[in-house]
């Protein structure tokens, strides 16, 4: 059940956020395995990388997220992006599961926040490479985050010929 006292600015954010897996299940469709595990460049992740680093991030936000409303000011440590992407390998990870369990994740999250108070909006947290976030911040954050990566795989698409 939504929250009835949830501002424009928050449903907005809400609804941004619960969108981005659509776009990105658009930008890897038609793609062979190959074209999606191929890197364009030297340091430069594939398009399964950044799926598979989006999903990683999008756990580790949802549950910063849920630590903002549960817990006083909690610490929100920050991860290294790049060792996941190097130690982690994702060549064989099933996009098809990738991109269910980032839509399932997201839809749950969602309807959770619509279920807060506005006021849990305000509550903070303090990451270690932000500094003090608020929820509502970490809502935009993350939705922003699968079209800040789109740029590149949308880059990626051309490069291939896709």
């Amino acid at each position: 059940m939504a929250s009835s006292n949830l501002t424009s600015e928050i449903l907005d954010a809400i609804a941004t956020y619960e969108s981005g897996p659509e776009r990105l299940r658009a930008a890897c469709t038609g793609l062979s395995r190959d074209r999606l595990n191929t890197r364009i460049g030297p340091g430069e992740w594939s398009i399964q990388e950044n799926a598979v680093h989006i999903l990683d991030s999008d756990l580790a936000s949802t549950h910063r997220m849920r630590r903002i409303v549960a817990e006083e000011n909690p610490l929100l440590v920050s991860y290294d992006e790049n060792a996941f992407i190097s130690r982690i390998p994702s060549i064989d990870a099933d996009l098809e599961q990738v991109l269910t369990l980032l839509e399932a994740n997201r839809r749950f999250a969602s309807r959770w926040l619509r279920t807060l108070p506005v006021e849990a909006f305000a509550r903070t947290g303090i990451h270690t490479q932000r500094g003090k976030v608020t929820l509502l911040e970490i809502v935009k954050i993350y939705g922003r985050h699968i079209d800040h990566h789109l740029v590149f795989v949308d880059g990626k698409r051309r490069a291939l010929g896709a």
